[in-house]
Protein backbone atom coordinates (compact mmCIF):
# COMPACT_ATOMS: atom_id res chain seq x y z
CA UNK A 1 0.00 0.00 0.00
CA UNK A 2 1.39 3.68 -0.56
CA UNK A 3 0.67 6.19 2.09
CA UNK A 4 1.06 9.40 1.92
CA UNK A 5 2.00 12.39 4.40
CA UNK A 6 0.48 15.77 3.32
CA UNK A 7 2.40 18.54 4.44
CA UNK A 8 -0.09 21.78 4.44
CA UNK A 9 -0.67 25.39 5.00
CA UNK A 10 -4.46 25.71 6.72
CA UNK A 11 -5.89 29.14 6.09
CA UNK A 12 -7.45 30.38 9.40
CA UNK A 13 -10.76 28.94 10.39
CA UNK A 14 -11.94 29.07 6.52
CA UNK A 15 -12.87 25.38 6.70
CA UNK A 16 -14.18 25.78 2.54
CA UNK A 17 -10.44 26.84 1.70
CA UNK A 18 -8.68 24.35 3.09
CA UNK A 19 -11.25 21.25 2.07
CA UNK A 20 -10.17 22.93 -1.57
CA UNK A 21 -6.82 22.39 -0.46
CA UNK A 22 -7.37 18.90 0.82
CA UNK A 23 -9.35 17.92 -2.64
CA UNK A 24 -5.75 19.02 -4.28
CA UNK A 25 -3.36 17.35 -2.11
CA UNK A 26 -5.79 14.13 -2.54
CA UNK A 27 -5.55 14.52 -6.56
CA UNK A 28 -1.86 14.22 -6.65
CA UNK A 29 -1.34 11.55 -3.85
CA UNK A 30 -3.91 9.94 -6.06
CA UNK A 31 -2.02 10.48 -9.06
CA UNK A 32 1.23 8.72 -7.62
CA UNK A 33 -0.79 5.82 -6.97
CA UNK A 34 -1.51 6.18 -2.95
CA UNK A 35 -4.27 4.17 -1.39
CA UNK A 36 -4.06 6.30 1.72
CA UNK A 37 -3.44 10.31 3.11
CA UNK A 38 -3.15 11.55 6.58
CA UNK A 39 -2.91 15.17 6.89
CA UNK A 40 -2.03 17.34 9.67
CA UNK A 41 -3.81 18.02 13.02
CA UNK A 42 -7.25 19.91 12.81
CA UNK A 43 -5.56 20.30 9.02
CA UNK A 44 -9.75 21.32 7.97
CA UNK A 45 -9.58 24.51 10.18
CA UNK A 46 -6.18 25.10 11.53
CA UNK A 47 -4.67 24.10 15.12
CA UNK A 48 -6.79 27.47 16.45
CA UNK A 49 -7.99 26.10 19.70
CA UNK A 50 -9.73 29.35 20.54
CA UNK A 51 -12.17 28.85 17.10
CA UNK A 52 -12.38 25.24 17.68
CA UNK A 53 -15.78 25.46 19.91
CA UNK A 54 -17.36 27.86 17.23
CA UNK A 55 -16.23 25.39 14.18
CA UNK A 56 -16.80 22.04 15.75
CA UNK A 57 -19.26 19.65 13.88
CA UNK A 58 -19.62 15.91 13.57
CA UNK A 59 -18.07 13.56 10.87
CA UNK A 60 -21.43 13.61 8.78
CA UNK A 61 -21.60 17.37 7.97
CA UNK A 62 -22.30 17.76 4.61
CA UNK A 63 -19.51 20.41 4.34
CA UNK A 64 -17.22 16.65 3.80
CA UNK A 65 -19.31 15.01 1.18
CA UNK A 66 -16.60 15.96 -1.41
CA UNK A 67 -13.99 14.29 0.63
CA UNK A 68 -16.09 11.28 0.35
CA UNK A 69 -16.87 11.66 -3.06
CA UNK A 70 -12.73 11.70 -3.68
CA UNK A 71 -12.20 8.38 -1.73
CA UNK A 72 -15.32 6.22 -2.93
CA UNK A 73 -14.17 7.54 -6.85
CA UNK A 74 -10.25 7.34 -5.81
CA UNK A 75 -9.90 4.43 -3.83
CA UNK A 76 -8.65 6.06 -1.42
CA UNK A 77 -8.56 6.73 2.72
CA UNK A 78 -8.54 10.27 3.78
CA UNK A 79 -7.71 11.47 7.57
CA UNK A 80 -8.26 14.91 7.56
CA UNK A 81 -8.53 17.09 11.32
CA UNK A 82 -11.42 18.57 12.72
CA UNK A 83 -12.59 19.72 16.11
CA UNK A 84 -15.68 17.55 16.63
CA UNK A 85 -18.43 18.03 19.04
CA UNK A 86 -19.01 14.72 21.42
CA UNK A 87 -21.04 14.32 24.22
CA UNK A 88 -18.50 15.29 26.68
CA UNK A 89 -17.32 18.59 24.72
CA UNK A 90 -15.23 19.55 22.04
CA UNK A 91 -12.67 17.31 20.67
CA UNK A 92 -9.51 16.84 18.43
CA UNK A 93 -10.52 14.91 15.88
CA UNK A 94 -9.01 12.98 12.56
CA UNK A 95 -12.15 12.52 10.27
CA UNK A 96 -11.14 8.70 8.25
CA UNK A 97 -13.02 8.71 5.16
CA UNK A 98 -12.80 4.99 3.75
CA UNK A 99 -14.30 4.07 -0.03
CA UNK A 100 -17.59 3.24 0.31
CA UNK A 101 -17.76 3.19 4.03
CA UNK A 102 -19.22 5.19 6.89
CA UNK A 103 -17.18 7.48 8.26
CA UNK A 104 -14.90 7.04 11.59
CA UNK A 105 -13.43 9.59 13.83
CA UNK A 106 -10.12 8.72 15.88
CA UNK A 107 -10.23 11.20 18.88
CA UNK A 108 -7.16 12.57 20.66
CA UNK A 109 -6.66 10.93 23.73
CA UNK A 110 -4.08 12.14 25.50
CA UNK A 111 -4.18 16.57 25.85
CA UNK A 112 -1.23 18.78 26.48
CA UNK A 113 -2.25 21.12 29.53
CA UNK A 114 -2.46 24.17 27.18
CA UNK A 115 -5.22 22.33 25.36
CA UNK A 116 -7.63 21.22 28.29
CA UNK A 117 -9.74 25.15 28.68
CA UNK A 118 -11.09 24.51 24.87
CA UNK A 119 -11.09 20.35 24.13
CA UNK A 120 -12.02 17.70 26.12
CA UNK A 121 -10.14 14.05 25.83
CA UNK A 122 -11.59 11.07 23.53
CA UNK A 123 -11.77 7.48 24.69
CA UNK A 124 -9.72 5.08 23.59
CA UNK A 125 -10.38 3.71 19.82
CA UNK A 126 -8.47 1.57 17.46
CA UNK A 127 -8.75 2.58 13.97
CA UNK A 128 -7.66 0.75 10.58
CA UNK A 129 -5.92 -1.96 13.19
CA UNK A 130 -6.73 -4.25 10.10
CA UNK A 131 -4.20 -3.04 8.15
CA UNK A 132 -1.99 -3.29 10.61
CA UNK A 133 -1.96 0.80 10.55
CA UNK A 134 -2.33 2.60 13.91
CA UNK A 135 -3.09 6.80 14.04
CA UNK A 136 -1.95 9.13 16.81
CA UNK A 137 -2.63 12.89 16.83
CA UNK A 138 0.41 15.20 18.29
CA UNK A 139 0.81 15.17 22.15
CA UNK A 140 0.11 11.57 22.00
CA UNK A 141 3.23 10.44 20.57
CA UNK A 142 4.61 11.54 23.89
CA UNK A 143 2.85 9.63 25.92
CA UNK A 144 5.34 6.05 25.67
CA UNK A 145 2.22 4.10 26.43
CA UNK A 146 0.42 5.27 23.10
CA UNK A 147 3.32 3.70 20.75
CA UNK A 148 3.59 0.88 23.21
CA UNK A 149 -0.23 0.03 22.58
CA UNK A 150 0.09 0.52 19.23
CA UNK A 151 2.97 -2.08 19.17
CA UNK A 152 0.24 -4.74 21.32
CA UNK A 153 -2.43 -4.10 18.89
CA UNK A 154 0.19 -6.01 15.81
CA UNK A 155 0.53 -2.01 14.12
CA UNK A 156 3.31 -2.02 11.80
CA UNK A 157 2.64 1.73 10.58
CA UNK A 158 2.18 4.22 13.12
CA UNK A 159 1.17 7.60 11.64
CA UNK A 160 1.32 10.60 13.31
CA UNK A 161 -0.48 13.67 12.71
CA UNK A 162 0.98 16.44 14.17
CA UNK A 163 0.52 20.55 14.15
CA UNK A 164 4.46 21.77 15.58
CA UNK A 165 6.78 24.48 15.85
CA UNK A 166 10.59 24.34 15.34
CA UNK A 167 10.92 23.20 19.09
CA UNK A 168 7.83 20.57 18.49
CA UNK A 169 9.40 19.04 15.61
CA UNK A 170 12.91 18.50 16.96
CA UNK A 171 11.29 16.48 19.59
CA UNK A 172 8.97 14.72 17.78
CA UNK A 173 11.55 14.11 15.16
CA UNK A 174 13.69 11.92 18.52
CA UNK A 175 10.58 10.49 19.98
CA UNK A 176 9.26 8.77 16.68
CA UNK A 177 12.47 7.46 15.61
CA UNK A 178 12.87 6.03 18.44
CA UNK A 179 9.57 4.53 18.56
CA UNK A 180 10.36 3.10 15.32
CA UNK A 181 13.40 1.80 16.47
CA UNK A 182 12.40 0.22 19.36
CA UNK A 183 9.02 -1.62 18.10
CA UNK A 184 10.21 -2.09 14.89
CA UNK A 185 7.31 -0.01 13.30
CA UNK A 186 7.71 2.22 9.92
CA UNK A 187 6.62 5.81 10.96
CA UNK A 188 5.02 8.66 9.28
CA UNK A 189 4.97 12.00 10.37
CA UNK A 190 2.78 14.77 8.45
CA UNK A 191 2.83 18.48 10.10
CA UNK A 192 1.67 21.53 8.65
CA UNK A 193 3.32 24.71 7.90
CA UNK A 194 2.49 28.33 8.60
CA UNK A 195 0.66 30.58 11.53
CA UNK A 196 -1.13 28.69 13.69
CA UNK A 197 -2.48 29.29 17.28
CA UNK A 198 -0.32 32.80 16.96
CA UNK A 199 3.21 30.47 16.43
CA UNK A 200 5.31 29.34 13.36
CA UNK A 201 4.51 25.69 12.36
CA UNK A 202 7.96 24.43 10.91
CA UNK A 203 6.74 21.29 9.09
CA UNK A 204 9.66 18.61 8.39
CA UNK A 205 7.43 15.90 7.89
CA UNK A 206 9.14 12.62 7.70
CA UNK A 207 9.44 9.21 7.20
CA UNK A 208 11.25 6.78 9.29
CA UNK A 209 11.70 2.76 8.39
CA UNK A 210 11.47 -0.12 11.27
CA UNK A 211 14.81 0.22 12.23
CA UNK A 212 14.75 4.00 13.07
CA UNK A 213 16.54 5.47 10.28
CA UNK A 214 15.21 8.46 8.25
CA UNK A 215 14.00 7.88 5.22
CA UNK A 216 12.67 11.04 3.58
CA UNK A 217 12.16 14.53 5.26
CA UNK A 218 10.53 17.65 3.87
CA UNK A 219 11.92 21.13 4.42
CA UNK A 220 10.24 23.78 7.10
CA UNK A 221 8.36 26.34 5.10
CA UNK A 222 6.73 24.62 2.08
CA UNK A 223 3.69 22.45 1.21
CA UNK A 224 4.23 18.85 -0.06
CA UNK A 225 3.81 15.77 0.57
CA UNK A 226 5.63 12.11 1.18
CA UNK A 227 4.19 8.90 -0.66
CA UNK A 228 5.70 5.62 1.21
CA UNK A 229 5.04 2.17 -0.50
CA UNK A 230 4.97 -0.49 2.85
CA UNK A 231 5.63 -3.67 -0.14
CA UNK A 232 8.81 -1.94 -2.08
CA UNK A 233 9.67 0.77 0.92
CA UNK A 234 10.22 3.07 -2.28
CA UNK A 235 9.49 7.38 -1.45
CA UNK A 236 8.01 9.92 -3.57
CA UNK A 237 8.46 13.29 -2.43
CA UNK A 238 6.76 16.49 -4.01
CA UNK A 239 7.06 19.90 -2.43
CA UNK A 240 7.12 23.27 -4.22
CA UNK A 241 8.39 26.65 -2.87
CA UNK A 242 4.76 27.80 -3.13
CA UNK A 243 1.52 26.64 -2.17
CA UNK A 244 -0.11 23.56 -4.24
CA UNK A 245 -3.27 25.82 -4.23
CA UNK A 246 -4.06 27.24 -7.82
Amino acid sequence: MKICVAQTRAVKGNVGANIANHKNFVGLAVSHGAGMIVFPELSITGYEPTLAKALATNKEDDNFQELQDLSDSKDIIIAAGMPIETDQGISIGMIIFQPHQRRQTYFKQHLHPDEAPYFTKGAYQPVLTAKHIALAICYEISVPAHAEQAYKNGTEIYIASVAKTATGVEKAIETLSEAAKKYSMTVLMSNCVGINDGSECTGQSSVWNNKGKLMEQLNAKDEGLIIFDSETQEIIKEQKEYSLVK
